[in-house]
């Protein structure tokens, strides 16, 4: 539709007050009825299901359905009811404070059945940092993105911390935004590609790879030159990370891992520590994505201690069963380490 010709600044001020008018009316209704799903699931659970057995508590709540609906239509069934009834147990006071306002009834129904509280209150940060969509999480979800991420191999007493930073500070750590492996399962490649080519790949479908990698990285360069003692170099891609605030220097390898790959990392960050850092930025991280990640190596060289990241990517979707069965044996393994 045509705008009609009118002071522009007025129209731009007026259009943007009615945005924001509604973002508020939206934000004040999803506060009311999230709160008004916890008040009715905690009473339904304190005064009448606490001590009764499954086939009265089953019956009272088919009751209950029914003359809600007569009373105020549909949208009281009696599974709508045992989902009130599942996010006061899972939800306390505090947590539903902390989500009422910014999380949809949509994503919480999704978050209030993972049973690891760990896994759900990440999913839960993730969602509010990143205003994630119930779309959005749902794949997030699916792509199994909190084994993934590094956060998930670390002492549960660390991961809380850390996740408490995120709620109450909006501070992101390094283990909450790394992920091993990462999925660019849109890259269009065929089944022998170069480094080239896969480097080609992801700036061609740079939205993809930044959907991957987290929002917050904002892309700075390709085969960006460094020149050490009259001899060039070439970082295969740069990045920034705005939460981090540091450069993010990727190296891609089509192979397995190799101990000589740390000190070529290592010389690229010394480099942008010295001449690309600015006044108020971290110091940068290294991240080498290669197609095996080789454990051993990676622990031996003490890779977790440093600034340094290593990843495995893969270039189509895995099996994911397989995927899930790989991580929960590395999370394990890196877990038992604290032990």
């Amino acid at each position: 539709m045509e705008i009609i010709k009118i002071e522009k600044d007025l129209f731009r001020d007026i259009d943007e007050l009615i945005k924001n008018a509604r973002a508020d009316f939206s934000k004040v209704v999803n506060d009311r009825i999230t709160t008004l799903y916890w008040n009715i699931g905690k009473r339904i659970n304190q005064d009448i299901l606490m001590d009764s057995n499954a086939e009265y508590g089953k019956n009272i709540i088919e009751d209950l359905s029914k003359n809600l609906t007569m009373q105020y239509g549909s949208g009281w069934s009696s599974q709508q009811l045992w989902q009130c009834i599942h996010f006061a147990k899972t939800f306390t006071e505090e947590k539903l404070y902390a989500v009422r306002r910014e999380l949809t009834w949509t994503n919480i129904r999704m978050l209030m059945y993972i049973e690891d509280s760990l896994k759900r209150d990440f999913y839960i940060e993730m969602c509010k940092l990143g205003h994630w969509s119930s779309r959005t999480l749902k794949e997030r979800m699916n792509s199994m993105l909190y084994e993934r991420t590094a956060i998930s191999k670390k002492p549960d007493e660390t991961i809380k911390q850390e996740l408490a930073l995120l709620e109450k500070e909006d501070k992101l750590t390094q283990d909450l935004v790394f992920r091993d492996p990462y999925i660019l399962k849109n890259l269009g490649l065929k089944d022998t590609y170069s480094e080239k080519d896969l480097e080609s790949a992801i700036l061609r479908e740079l939205e993809d790879f930044i959907v991957e990698f987290g929002s917050d990285f904002a892309f700075m360069a390709r085969q960006k030159r460094i020149t050490i003692d009259n001899e060039d170099y070439y970082i295969d891609l740069l990045f920034y990370h705005r939460r981090l605030k540091c450069l993010v220097a990727i190296d891609l390898k089509l192979g397995k891992f190799e101990a000589g790959f740390k000190g070529q990392m290592e010389l690229y960050l010394r480099w942008l520590e010295k001449y690309e850092k600015v006044e108020g930025e971290n110091s940068p991280i290294g991240l080498i994505l290669c197609s095996e990640k080789n454990e051993e190596h990676v622990e031996l060289l003490q890779l977790e201690d440093s600034n340094i990241r290593v990843a495995e990517y893969y270039t189509k979707l895995p099996d994911m069963k397989l995927l899930e069965q790989k991580l929960k044996e590395s999370i394990a393994k890196a877990k038992a380490k604290f032990d």
